[in-house]
This record gives C-alpha cells, sequence and structure tokens, in this order.
C-alpha cells in the first residue's frame, strides 16, 4: 500500500513538472491536433484536381466526347491544345495530362484498325501520376467500349467484373494516414516526454534528492510510465475525436474501449523505450540523435507508410518483434474492419510480452544507473 501511494504521488510530480513546461505542452497540442491534420490532408494517394489537356487532331464526335469525360473532383476540365503546344506546356508544367487524339481515329477505329492514343505525363509528381494513368486508361477505355457497343453489339466484354472497395470504398487516403498520423505522434511523443523526464530529473539534481528518500527504482519508474502514458492517452483521445472523426469525418467501425485497451499496452511499451533512451544518455541532444535512429526505424518498419507484405522477407520476420508493427495492424482491424478482441488478441499478447520484456530491462538498467549516481 506504502509502495503504491509513492507512486501516486511521484506521478503527481511528474504531472506537475510536465505541465509547468509550457512549451512542451503546445508542442503536445500541435502534435495531436495540427500535425495529424496536415498528414492526413496534406498527402494523398488519389487523383484530386488533375490538370489535364487534349490535343484533339481528329475532331470527331467520339474525340469531343472522349474529352467531355473527364470531370471534377478528379480532374480539373480539360483544356484544348494544339499538338505542337504539348511539349512546351509539360516542360512549364501546366498540365499534369495531355491525351493526344491522332487524325481520323474514330475512322479507323470503325475499321477495326486499333488506332493509338497518346497519353503524355508529368511524372515529377510519382505518385498522382501513376494513379491518374490508370484513371484515364479506364475512363477512355470505358467511353470507346461504349461507342464501339452502340455501333457493334459484338463487340461487348463477354464479361463485366464488379469492383467492390470494402472498408474505405472512395477509396480516400485521409482515412488510413490519419491514424497512422496519431500512431507516429503518439510513439514519438510518448518516448520523448519519458525520456525527457529522465535526462530533466538528472541535469537539474533532481535525481539525487529522490535517492535519499525511501524509494526504490522500481517505484520511479512506474510513475513516470503511468504519468506521462495518461497526457499521452488524453491527448489521443482528444485527437482521435475531435481530430480524426469530427473534423476529418473518419468513420470508427469497431469498438473505442478496445482500441484505447491496445493504446495502452502500446504505451507500455513506448514509455519504457522512452525511459531506457533517457537513461543511455547523457545530454538532451544525445537523446535528441537516439530517437531520430529508433523513431524513424519504428515508424517505416510499422506498415503505416508501406505494407508489410511489400517489404524483404527477412525485414518481414525482423518486423514481428516490433509493437509498431502490432499496433498499425490491429487498429487497422478495429477501427476500419470492425474487429473484436478475437481478431487482435494475438497482436494484444505481442505487444504486452515484448512491451512487458522491455520495461523489465529498462528498469534493471535505471537501477542499475542509480547505483552508480549513489
Amino acid at each position: 500500500m506504502k509502495s503504491l501511494r509513492n507512486i501516486l504521488w511521484l506521478g503527481l510530480k511528474e504531472l506537475r513538472s510536465l505541465f509547468s513546461d509550457i512549451v512542451l505542452i503546445l508542442f503536445v497540442i500541435y502534435a495531436f491536433t495540427w500535425t495529424v491534420y496536415s498528414q492526413a490532408t496534406g498527402t494523398s494517394n488519389e487523383v484530386n484536381n488533375a490538370s489535364i489537356a487534349f490535343a484533339d487532331e481528329d475532331g470527331s464526335t467520339l474525340s469531343k466526347d472522349l474529352a467531355s469525360s473527364f470531370y471534377p473532383p478528379r480532374f480539373q476540365h480539360p483544356l484544348p491544345i494544339q499538338p505542337d503546344q504539348v511539349e512546351d506546356a509539360m516542360d512549364r508544367g501546366k498540365f499534369m495530362f495531355v491525351v493526344t487524339i491522332p487524325p481520323n481515329f474514330e475512322h479507323d477505329l470503325r475499321a477495326g484498325r486499333r488506332p493509338d492514343i497518346q497519353l503524355s505525363i508529368d511524372a515529377t509528381a510519382m505518385q498522382q501520376a501513376g494513379i491518374g494513368a490508370g484513371y484515364i486508361k479506364n475512363i477512355l477505355n470505358q467511353r470507346i467500349s461504349t461507342f464501339l457497343l452502340r455501333m457493334d453489339p459484338e463487340s461487348a466484354q463477354p464479361a463485366d467484373l464488379v469492383v467492390r472497395k470494402m472498408f474505405n470504398p472512395n477509396g480516400v487516403s485521409a482515412w488510413f494516414s490519419s491514424v497512422v498520423a496519431i500512431i507516429n505522434q503518439l510513439t514519438l511523443l510518448t518516448i520523448v516526454l519519458t525520456g525527457a523526464a529522465v535526462i530533466r530529473e538528472r541535469e537539474h539534481g533532481t535525481l539525487e534528492h529522490l535517492l535519499v528518500m525511501p524509494l526504490t527504482a522500481f517505484e520511479i519508474a512506474i510513475a513516470k510510465v503511468w504519468a506521462n502514458g495518461l497526457v499521452i492517452l488524453v491527448a489521443t483521445g482528444v485527437s482521435l475525436f475531435l481530430v480524426v472523426k469530427a473534423v476529418l469525418e473518419v468513420p470508427f467501425a469497431g469498438s473505442h474501449a478496445l482500441w484505447f485497451g491496445g493504446v495502452v499496452l502500446y504505451l507500455f511499451f513506448a514509455t519504457a523505450l522512452g525511459m531506457f533512451l533517457g537513461t543511455i544518455s547523457r545530454s538532451m541532444a544525445q537523446f535528441a540523435l537516439l530517437i531520430v535512429l529508433v523513431v524513424v526505424v519504428l515508424q517505416l518498419l510499422s506498415g503505416g507508410s508501406t505494407p508489410v507484405e511489400s517489404q524483404p522477407t527477412w525485414l518481414q520476420r525482423l518486423t514481428y518483434i516490433l509493437p509498431t508493427r502490432h499496433f498499425v495492424s490491429f487498429s487497422q482491424v478495429i477501427i476500419y474492419r470492425g474487429g473484436g478482441l478475437r481478431a487482435v488478441w494475438p497482436q494484444f499478447l505481442m505487444v504486452a510480452a515484448v512491451g512487458l520484456a522491455f520495461f523489465i530491462y529498462s528498469v534493471s538498467l535505471f537501477r542499475r544507473s542509480i547505483a552508480v549516481t549513489k
């Protein structure tokens, strides 16, 4: 009972120390609000308002119909352009896509000669250029097929492919990137707050004050875990409900309680990692460099930036021990697919096991560092 009381008061001391640092509090607020919003809306995986032009050398009814098939929000209204102006317009970055329809296009198509359509792409915007090329190809093929179907019923395809996009019907990238942004900020800020608390006490001399009190290393460590974890948990909840659900209108298909239960398990690992980095660092500058090395690797291998399946096989096996991978995995299952505990308990178990093992090691290292200080 006395140990629990010590942990409580030490945690409250951590909270008072944290809230006295106005700059750090403002940084936490900024990270979980504007940073999440800008990361979700600033980069897009789908084509939106792309500029397109048509160099129509045919002037037929079909070529004009093809040009009228593109409209917002995916594309801007197509602008006419002369064939000899295409290269100059692309060089100046005026258009992302330019479709060139050759002379006698409709005549050759009726005659079954399979004429070519040239699509020029400004590939400096690689992601939108690649996806937009597929959109344009599908739109043109569909309009041409409709035209041939009116002229020749036998030209219809023998089967229709019906595409059903599950969990994200409109392919809105903000639905995915916003949650990934929360996970990234949660990882970064938890490590920063916990590690900075350890270094701050060492630099300010308050660690020596704790050492003369009847406190154990475990009590000091667990107080830092629950205090900093509580701040990040509250910030995560505010970000989820205020930014992701209210502003970005991202649906939450599963159980909020289940997801926050997983967040608590992950915070146990992240705070232990922050305490470990803060213990081995001798200055705030060294701690900042270690954060860059560790957090970037965790974020890149989590599956939030690139799918785990796209990584090399040996790297996939290595990421299995990273809690960030399992955090992203069960977040997708709960938030997007509406999965329950039966679907995510293996990821929960892995996060808890790795977090507990790392916490035990971090406390052991922290105890040794205190012994050296004494």
